[in-house]
This record gives structure tokens, C-alpha cells and sequence, in this order.
């Protein structure tokens, strides 16, 4: 237990870190982006929100599974907080189901969402799923109407440079994430459930962003965080501008590289991407799964196509209608009318890219198992690229 502890102190101090160290950020740029962000244009501009993350990097080397080395984490997202057990309304969709999001069948039954998403790689789920119900149950959690929780885990593979097969990630893991969720801003890049992800062939990871709409559309708040660990080279676009094409090169390659080797990789669009998309407008369940949609267009304005192997599955949720799910005998709600619901469409279209721009922008160049080495985006070409194109605000 001792050396548990240990680990888990010296886990934060990267997330701790990002904190600290302010990274360009897609804005920081010069990437022109539509609408108006929130004051810290992340997930948490949404009131209420907290994020929390541990991230787990050990070791290096050739590939010893259950030694390392290890590149993995836990994200966490409360709706309303780790002090409140007040369920929020919630929908979700999936665009290609290669992949994992647990609890989602009980969201679509019952309209809500009872609990944190949590996010971590695709083998560590049952681990992680299991420890968000002992953290309630520790923390007197009170289930409400029901004896048990289903809590929701989604997943993107991190088997490339992190030892998946190790089971690196622990209970106490999951604990420090939801312990350590807060409000204000997010560290983004290798962090968390995002720390060995690879998007578009650079390193990927976490994301966030959001917008505030105009006051004549509700002046309501989007905030968007992602995974990302998808997509192939080639169709790679930021702006319209095709940066992938324009950055044929530096794509993973075993250390020492060179020598015209090729993208140990799958080809083609492989990979995964979580997306959490949250909202004050008082929506409800169905026109939230309806928001949860609009998020595949900020994937595909990336150039995402929800391949095959590819697992895209996205939830949505609003923080409005507080105790909805207390047994009142006739509950109250506020809801938009769907005819007023096209600015949060957009607005969740225009987070979801920029928050995937900023996972990319925020990624460190990563080394992990057997030397495999994953290049970040470079901020310097791609200024050169986006001014070639006059597409670079300055």
C-alpha cells in the first residue's frame, strides 16, 4: 500500500505540470476558429463541471508485459461536481462501435446520467468502472430510488506505446482522478485517459473547449472534451487547410528513426475517439442524444471518418433542471424548444474541433514501448502551412 501511495503522488506532478506550464493553445496560434469561447474556453466554463486526472508514465524500452513501460492515465468528469450525487439529463451517440462506453444502455432508458465518464485505455474499463462505484459507496453516496450504480467508462486503445496487457491501471488511480476533480482550467495533451493516444499519426490525447452563445440565442455555455485517438495522416485538416497532406512525414517510428521506415501502424482511419459534450441550455434527454450527434461534424471537419476499427462514441449532458430525478410525484421541467436549438448544434460542432486541435497543439513528442516514438504537432510548420494557404490570424 505504501508504494501504491507513492506512485499515485508522483503521478500528479505531470497533470500538475500542464497547469503550470501554459501551452499554445489552437487561439495561441493563430488557427481562426468560429464562434466565442467561454472565459477559459474548456469543458469547466460550464458551471459546476470539474475534471480531475492521473497520469501513469513509467519505464522504457523494449516491451515486457506487466513490467512496462507504461504510457496510460484516467480522466474524470463530474457533471455537477464530486460533492453532488444530483443526476443530469443525458443522451448519447455512437458514429462506428468499435469500442467501449459502459452505462450507456441505462442512460438511454432512463434519461439520465447518475454519475462522473470516466475515460482510461480499452483493457483498464472493468478496473476503472468497478472503482467509481467503491469511491461512491466510500463516499456514503446515497443511489436514491436504486440499490446500485452503473457507471459510465469509455475507452481508446493505447496498446501502441503503453503495455495494455499489463493492467497498469489500479483502483487507486481512478480514486486520485475523481479526488482530484476541479473546476477552472484543464490540462490537456499526454495526460490521464489521454497520455499514450496517437490522433491523425502525431501524438493526440486530451482536448477541450467551448463556446458561449449570443445573448439573443440563450447566452447558454457548450464545453467539449475529448480523447483522441484516431484518424490517418492524409485527410488530417485544421481550418480547411489540408495539414496532413502538407506533413506527409514525421509519422511513429521505432527509435532510432530514419533510414525510410515506414508507420509500424495500421493504415487507414484506425483508432478511437471519446467525446463529452456539456451544456447549461435546458435540454432534455432526446435533444441531447440529438447534441451528442452534432459532434461527429467536428470530427469530420478534422477529417475523421469513423472507420471500421474505429470506436466514436459520444455523450452529452445538461447541467439544468437541478433534482430532476427526485421522486416529487410530478416532476418540473424547463426545456428549450427544439426551434432554438441550432446554435448549441453549431456550437457543439465548433468545440468538438477546436477541442481536438488543442489535444494535438498540447501533446509532447512521446517515446513508449519497444522505442516506438510519436512525433507531436509541430507548431512551426503548421504556421508556415496556414499562412501558405492565408488561413493564420495574426
Amino acid at each position: 500500500m505504501q508504494v501504491r501511495l507513492l506512485l499515485v503522488l508522483v503521478l500528479f506532478i505531470p497533470v500538475a505540470a500542464a497547469h503550470a506550464q501554459k501551452k499554445e493553445r489552437a487561439r495561441d496560434v493563430g488557427i481562426p476558429l468560429d464562434g466565442a469561447p467561454g472565459p477559459l474556453d474548456a469543458i469547466t466554463d460550464v458551471a459546476g463541471v470539474e475534471v480531475g486526472q492521473t497520469t501513469v508514465i513509467t519505464g522504457s524500452g523494449k516491451l515486457v508485459v506487466g513490467r512496462g513501460p507504461v504510457r496510460t492515465g484516467v480522466t474524470a468528469v463530474l457533471p455537477r461536481g464530486k460533492n453532488s450525487g444530483d443526476p443530469v439529463f443525458a443522451g448519447w451517440f455512437t458514429l462506428n462501435g468499435n469500442g467501449e462506453m459502459t452505462g450507456t444502455t441505462w442512460v438511454e432508458e432512463s434519461g439520465f446520467l447518475w454519475g462522473p465518464v470516466m475515460i482510461t485505455n480499452t483493457h483498464s474499463v472493468g478496473v476503472v468502472r468497478d472503482a467509481v462505484i467503491e469511491w461512491l459507496v466510500r463516499r456514503g453516496r446515497d443511489f436514491g430510488t436504486y440499490d446500485w450504480s452503473l457507471p459510465v467508462v469509455a475507452e481508446t486503445w493505447d496498446g501502441t506505446l503503453n503495455d495494455i496487457n499489463g493492467f497498469h491501471v489500479k483502483k487507486e488511480h481512478a480514486f486520485a482522478a475523481l479526488d482530484s476533480a476541479r473546476g477552472g482550467p484543464v490540462a490537456e495533451g499526454n495526460v490521464g485517459g489521454g497520455t499514450g493516444m496517437i490522433c491523425h499519426r502525431f501524438k493526440g490525447g486530451i482536448g477541450t473547449a467551448s463556446r458561449r452563445l449570443e445573448p439573443r440565442d440563450g447566452g447558454f455555455t457548450v464545453g467539449v472534451l475529448v480523447q483522441c485517438n484516431y484518424g490517418a495522416r492524409a485527410p488530417l485538416a485544421i481550418a480547411g487547410v489540408p495539414v496532413g497532406k502538407e506533413i506527409p512525414d514525421l509519422l511513429p517510428c521505432r527509435e532510432p528513426c530514419g533510414g525510410g521506415q515506414r508507420d509500424p501502424g495500421p493504415g487507414g482511419d484506425a483508432g478511437s475517439i471519446i467525446i463529452i459534450v456539456a451544456t447549461d441550455a435546458p435540454l432534455l434527454p432526446h435533444q441531447l442524444k440529438r447534441i451528442a450527434k452534432r459532434a461527429a461534424l467536428g470530427v469530420g471537419k478534422m477529417g475523421g471518418v469513423g472507420g471500421n476499427s474505429s470506436g466514436d462514441i459520444f455523450i452529452a449532458f445538461s447541467t439544468a433542471n437541478p433534482r430532476a430525478a427526485v421522486d416529487t410525484g410530478l416532476a418540473t421541467t424547463i426545456q428549450l424548444p427544439n426551434e432554438r436549438i441550432n446554435p448549441l448544434f453549431e456550437a457543439t460542432v465548433q468545440a468538438t474541433e477546436e477541442s481536438i486541435i488543442n489535444a494535438l497543439l498540447a501533446a509532447d513528442t512521446m517515446t513508449g514501448a519497444d522505442d516506438l516514438r510519436v512525433t507531436a504537432l509541430p507548431h512551426d510548420r503548421l504556421r508556415e502551412i496556414l499562412r501558405k494557404y492565408n488561413r493564420l490570424n495574426r
